[in-house]
């Protein structure tokens, strides 16, 4: 299982990851640094490597770095993949801890979106 993040959720999905390998999942956390430019080679390597990928980060799914994943994908190599992210929403007010909970960015989303993921691989 292959997990995409980029900022702040990093930490979560590492969360995530290490919970799901306890379950008997194995997964490889790919943490992009940058969206432009996208490290396209890391991308297609994994996607390769794992068959089906779940997308993590903290701000609008279209047009970010889950939509880029994707391009990749659908002109290289098309798996199954899951999006963790804002879903095309008006931004809430809370703290840091609310709002990740609120848009399902927290760990135990992250770890429901590998399992669904998974169902399609």
């Amino acid at each position: 299982m292959g997990i995409i993040v980029t900022g702040g959720l990093t930490y979560n999905a590492l969360l995530a990851a290490k919970e799901l390998e306890a379950e008997g999942v194995k997964t490889k956390v790919l943490n992009l640094t940058s969206i432009k430019p996208l490290d396209t080679e890391a991308i297609i390597a994994l996607a390769k490597e794992t068959k089906c990928l779940v997308t993590v980060e903290e701000h609008q799914i279209a047009g970010g770095m889950g939509s880029a994943v994707s391009e990749v994908l659908a002109q290289n190599f098309p798996i199954p993949i899951e999006f963790i992210g804002v879903h095309d929403k008006f931004g809430q007010s809370g703290t840091p801890t609310e709002l990740i909970k609120h848009y399902g960015m927290d760990k135990d989303s992250i770890k429901e979106a590998v399992k669904k993921v998974l169902k399609r691989k």
